[in-house]
């Protein structure tokens, strides 16, 4: 799923030369916490957020801006947007997979990114929300449903047996994930079932001779492990 079917198109935006009262005001009418900041063609600058408003004004003006000296008042009115702005922020591009902007907010523990054309100009916005919507869907996790845990050989036909077995149970799959075991040969594959009557395909599995196990004690238990080799890809 690329960043352009994710991002959200219809972005808030603020001028350099706005006070940072000003972009307070619209995080708050408009419940955001990033605003990006453009000049008059459209081209991404900078970028807001609310955390650079709250490290920029006195904590008692945060809390009581009238009862504020007149001397404090005039000093942070002063100040603008680009005073405090990050300048030439990280961004991703229309084409950018969910998955390449969730490995960007793991590296640069960033939680929005201004999505830019090749020549610079603002096309909207993806923040941390927009990719827990994205995966949601993707992963078929809207529904109810039940996840599995399956220890299974690294060899070709698995994945097809799996299916094929819980298929003939007349149950659906919201999703299926493979994922690395720290195993040598061995992968875990995670089916999401659109069901919570899970017990005929759990002993089907276990009569074919494959191991079961909880898919969150493996993964507490895994990752602390070895978290190095953390990684869960879409089949």
């Amino acid at each position: 799923m690329f960043v352009s079917k994710s991002m959200t198109s219809n972005v808030v935006t603020v001028n350099k030369d706005a006070g940072i009262f000003e972009a307070k005001d619209k995080m708050a009418t408009y419940c955001i916490r990033h605003l990006p900041v453009i000049e008059e063609d459209n081209r991404l600058i900078g970028i807001i957020t609310d955390r650079d408003i709250r490290s920029a004004l006195p904590s008692d003006i945060l809390h009581d801006y009238e009862a504020c000296e007149e001397k404090e008042k005039e000093k942070v009115s002063n100040l603008k947007v680009k005073d405090i702005m990050t300048i030439n922020p990280v961004t991703v591009s229309p084409s950018y997979t969910i998955q390449d902007v969730l490995l960007l907010v793991l590296k640069t523990k960033v939680g929005a990114f201004p999505v830019v054309d090749e020549k610079g100009k603002l096309k909207g916005i993806i923040s941390v929300d927009d990719l827990l919507r994205a995966f949601v869907n993707v992963l078929g996790i809207g529904e109810p449903g039940t996840l599995l845990c399956i220890l299974v050989e690294e060899k070709l036909g698995q994945m097809k047996k799996i299916v094929d077995a819980i298929t003939e149970e007349n149950v659906s799959f919201g999703s299926i994930l493979v994922a690395r075991y720290w195993d040598e040969g061995k992968r875990a594959v995670f089916p999401y079932l659109l069901t919570q009557n899970i017990s005929p395909v759990k002993k089907k599995l276990q009569k074919m001779g494959y191991t079961l196990l909880d898919p969150m004690e493996w993964y507490m238990d895994q990752i602390n492990k070895n978290p190095k080799e953390e990684g869960i890809k879409r089949s």
